[in-house]
Order: structure tokens, then C-alpha cells, then sequence
């Protein structure tokens, strides 16, 4: 059974940074594409950056220069580094595997305020 688990989130004032975690359990991460996600009240859940087991990255035109995803393969956890947060940054914010092995996070709340 895989597991992934989010840490790092909280409230953070508008400027801010958080850096956000998420850690797997079992053998597919270093084999796997991992992307953070996010879903505001009310809004569909959207891709906000992935990082394929090669390193190579993309990310949201809303965060492009802002946040950035690492990966750490010994470790099963794949990273993002929030900077410059914005108060339309608020929300959940979950990890997925894929695009073979899909699993979800149960997500980790990130609000900004102004």
C-alpha cells in the first residue's frame, strides 16, 4: 500500500514562504512523476508544478518564478518552495503520483492573508 503524506502547510501573511513536503511510502516514487496540487473552496482542484524522476519540471503560469519543486529520491519526498505568496495562493494543497501508479495525498492547508 502507498502512502503519500503532506507536511509544511499553515497561515502565512502575503510576501511569505512555506515549503511544503510530501512523503512516500513504497517503491514507486523514484519510478514516479509527482505533482502538488492545489483546490480552492468552491474551484476545481489544478495542477500547480510536477517533477518527472528525471528532474525535468513544470509549473503553473500563476506560480511560474514563485514556487519551486525538488524532488529527493532517497528520500521518497518531493518538495515546494512557496515564495512571494499571494492571498489567491490559498488552499489545499496535495501531492500525486502517476502517471502509472496513481495515489493522493490527504492534502495540507496553505492560507495567505493580505
Amino acid at each position: 500500500q502507498v502512502k503519500l503524506v503532506e507536511s509544511g502547510g499553515g497561515l502565512v501573511q502575503a510576501g511569505g514562504s512555506l515549503r511544503l513536503s510530501c512523503a512516500a511510502s513504497g517503491s514507486i516514487f523514484s519510478i514516479s512523476t509527482m505533482g502538488w496540487y492545489r483546490q480552492a473552496p468552491g474551484k476545481q482542484r489544478d495542477l500547480v508544478a510536477s517533477i518527472s524522476r528525471g528532474g525535468s519540471t513544470n509549473y503553473a503560469d500563476s506560480v511560474k518564478g514563485r514556487f519551486t519543486i525538488s524532488r529527493d529520491n532517497d528520500k521518497n519526498t518531493v518538495y515546494l518552495q512557496m515564495n512571494s505568496l499571494k492571498p489567491e495562493d490559498t488552499a489545499v494543497y496535495y501531492c500525486k503520483s502517476g502517471p502509472v501508479w496513481v495515489y493522493w495525498g490527504q492534502g495540507t492547508q496553505v492560507t495567505v492573508s493580505s
